[in-house]
């Protein structure tokens, strides 16, 4: 991962955030661009998440819906390898200037990139110039949505892999690491540097199954991938105390000179999180809560996520000690807390779908299915979370027995997604899930297929395919 930057003498971390921690109106700005891409106006949607992004260059889903409107926008345009070169020609200019800003000035060298983007978002040049400006702005997440963007542009484009393979071995995503790297081995067998990448992201690949194999269920596969990647995030902290308290010393003199600045007391508590400080976090938050005369929903919901991680912290420190029940308790304490919170807040801000939306994953890791419908058929009007609520609306029904329900609720997602992303991948593979349990079995291996032929490590789904070819060989011919 790319250090803390010093950008223009100020020290900074870019970590990407997501839209709940945001303020308001940029997460009104977002909802009104997913209105206006759901209706057809692509022009709109991308000077509105232009302009969120200007503001807030580390929401990651504003540039995922970014990046959707430009790739629409252009097919819509024709596309094609004329465009490309046209595009490439004109942007020279702005690649020079923004390619000299890289190191010193990488925001500002994203956003300049981003606008070459958006003449041309599957442009080779541009692509390669906004991801090493993500990357050295810390924003590794961005890049590898481009990434992934171009790539299913480019499949086979040798560059584009092994950059991204490469970057995901940074980010310790091996599965998929090991993926690009077989991949590019397919279409350079004899190619040194190639065959290296492999080997190495084969090793960290089964590494990293090894810890899942000692896992006794799914869900404790799930909390090992989150202990990692906790701890990845605390040795990242140790490494950069200093550069932290460099930021928390400049906030707290920033709150000194404007002390009813509540956006430099958000960006203290978020430091002392980082810290692992959290009841300073937690009461810097409530003196923001204060001053702002209360009732702000983004203010609760951080101070209940600081709690959540000091429940974290605790059950950590039970484990460490050898104290397997004293964790187990204080895990079962999270979970109550967290589920009170959530449908407290649900009381306090009705209005809010996102917290609609929040509360219904809870209920239905409960299994609580009939009372995440009740939220998840809200929450779907949210534009951000319509697209998950529908996948969770599926799995309840799928869970109740109701597989017809299950599948026009899946079918309706599918077909909102132009781009074949993680999400869509989820949504295809519960979708020959259900169908297989329909008694639909050649539908569900159509949609396995599609997953297959883009990404061969998802889940089981190669398995799947095998079983399939298999059983069709060992049947008998029909009759003539």
């Amino acid at each position: 991962m790319a250090a803390p930057l010093h950008a223009g003498g100020e020290v900074t971390d870019m970590p990407e955030v997501t839209l709940e921690e945001v303020p308001r109106k940029i997460r009104e700005l977002v909802n009104k661009a997913t209105a206006a891409l759901e209706r057809g106006n692509t022009d709109y949607a991308i000077d509105m998440l232009m302009t969120v992004l200007d503001t807030e260059p580390r929401l990651l889903e504003a540039r995922k819906l970014l990046r959707t409107a430009q790739v629409r926008r252009f097919a819509a345009a024709g596309g094609g390898q004329v465009r490309h070169t046209m595009a490439t020609l004109a942007g020279l200019g702005g690649m020079a200037a923004a390619s000299a800003m890289v190191k010193s000035k990488p925001l500002k060298a994203l956003q300049s990139a981003e606008r070459l983007l958006v003449k041309d978002p599957l442009n080779k040049p541009f692509v390669d110039l906004f991801v090493k400006a993500a990357v050295a702005a810390d924003l590794v997440a961005t890049a590898l949505h481009t990434l992934e963007v171009a790539r299913e542009a480019y499949p086979n484009n040798v560059d584009l892999l092994l950059q991204l393979g490469e970057l995901y071995k940074q980010a310790g995503i091996t599965d998929k690491a090991r993926e690009c790297f077989e991949r590019l081995h397919a279409l350079r067998p004899n190619d040194p540097k190639v065959l290296k990448g492999l080997k190495d992201a084969q090793a960290m690949d089964t590494m990293q199954k090894g810890r899942w194999t000692e896992a006794k269920s799914y869900r404790d596969a799930l909390k090992s991938q989150e202990e990692a990647q906790r701890l990845e995030q605390e040795a990242r902290v140790v490494k950069t105390a200093s550069d932290l308290e460099t930021l928390i010393a400049d906030h707290r003199r920033k709150i000194a000179a404007e002390p009813a600045n509540i956006n430099y007391r958000r960006g203290l508590a978020d430091l002392l999180g980082r810290a692992e400080r959290y009841d300073e976090a937690i009461a810097v938050l409530r003196e923001a809560d204060q001053i702002s005369g209360g009732g702000d929903p983004q203010i609760d919901r951080a101070i209940s996520n600081f709690r959540a991680r000091q429940y974290d912290a605790a059950i950590a420190q039970k484990r460490a000690a050898g104290d397997e029940a004293g964790a187990a308790t204080l895990e079962e304490e999270k979970r109550q807390f967290l589920l009170a919170d959530a449908e407290e807040r649900v009381r306090r801000y009705p209005n809010d779908l996102q917290f609609k939306y929040d509360l219904g994953v809870l209920l239905f890791e409960r299994g609580r299915f009939v009372d995440a419908i009740q939220q998840f058929q809200q929450a779907q009007r949210n534009p951000q979370r319509r697209i998950r609520s529908l996948y969770y609306l599926a799995r309840c029904f799928e869970d109740k027995g109701q597989f017809d329900i299950a599948a026009e609720q899946l079918e309706k997602a599918a077909s909102e997604l132009s781009v074949l992303d993680n999400t869509k991948k989820d949504i295809l593979y519960e979708l020959g899930v259900v169908y297989e349990k329909m008694g639909r079995h050649e539908r569900a291996v159509e949609l396995f297929k599609e997953i297959y032929a883009v990404d061969i490590s998802y889940r089981d789904v190669a398995e799947r395919i095998d079983r399939y070819y298999k059983s069709q060989q060992s049947s008998p011919p029909s009759a003539g």
